[in-house]
């Protein structure tokens, strides 16, 4: 942190706040670049410096982020000077729901090993209950167009019960591979990191619909886009165990990207 004259308050440098936020530097400049974040000094050397009213500013997009919302969906609210404390209230109203959306999951799978343990038949309404896989619909046109959602859907729905199971219990496995990696001190572009990440990258590429999967698509784009959301989104970055998890796969993917894409 630097301080500067007393009026105007103390404020950190980008790679600071980058670094208190979770985030990195160059996601920092493109919100500057867009319009989002504007510093608010820039000093002699080119180096950006935030106060509190930017880092107020950078909480609100972050918040948003996990809330769903695009970078364009973000910018139209701070023009319409949207209430920080409105962004809050639907903030507490997603994670009521998706503490609600686990809860069902929980309820579901502890009735799926009493059946089991019990030798009763299995019901199919109960086992699926909270795994509706829709529920991201909008947000995937949003960001990917309708058609991106409309082939992975029907790509989803054409694989039967077991082939479903085994594709969850894959990505599953990559999660825990990952999680396990981000916690044993390896370096993010180390051999084993970025040997997850081409694994990572095709899975991605294994799912219809995506940038990644289509011919001639921004492969590279898709993949630093979806790094940077991981950490951004707490519902991806539960997938790899929580932020630092998530930070982790985002800065073996961006390597990866940087040096193969």
């Amino acid at each position: 942190m630097e301080a500067t004259d007393a009026k105007a308050g103390p404020d950190w440098s980008i790679q600071d706040v980058a670094r208190l936020a979770g985030t990195t530097s160059r996601t920092l400049r493109h919100y500057h670049e867009i319009g989002l974040l504007k510093p608010s000094r820039v000093g002699s050397n080119g180096y950006r410096y935030y106060n509190g009213d930017a880092l107020l500013q950078l909480q609100r997009i972050l918040l948003l982020r996990e809330l769903g919302l695009g970078l364009p969906a973000i910018a139209e609210v701070f023009q319409q000077q949207a209430d920080p404390v409105q962004a809050l209230d639907r903030h507490l109203e997603w994670l009521a729901q998706e503490q609600e959306r686990l809860a069902r999951q929980m309820a579901s799978v502890r009735q799926t090993i009493e059946t089991v343990k019990g030798g009763g038949d299995m019901v199919a309404e109960k086992m699926f209950d909270g795994f509706d896989h829709t529920q991201y619909k909008d947000e995937v046109e949003e960001r990917w167009g309708k058609d991106s959602y409309a082939k992975s859907d029907a790509w989803w729905r054409g694989m039967d019960a077991a082939e479903q199971r085994e594709w969850k219990s894959r990505a599953g496995k990559l999660g825990s591979d990952w999680i396990a990696a981000a916690g044993s001190g390896l370096s993010p572009a180390g051999p084993e990191a970025q040997d997850l990440a081409r694994r990572h990258i095709e899975w991605l590429t294994s799912i219809p619909g995506t940038p990644a999967a289509e011919d001639g698509g921004d492969i590279k784009g898709y993949v630093v886009g979806l790094a940077e959301m991981y950490v951004a989104d707490a519902r991806f970055a539960a997938n790899y165990g929580g932020m630092q998890g998530a930070g982790f796969v985002r800065d073996a993917l961006l390597a990866y990207a940087e040096t193969r894409l």
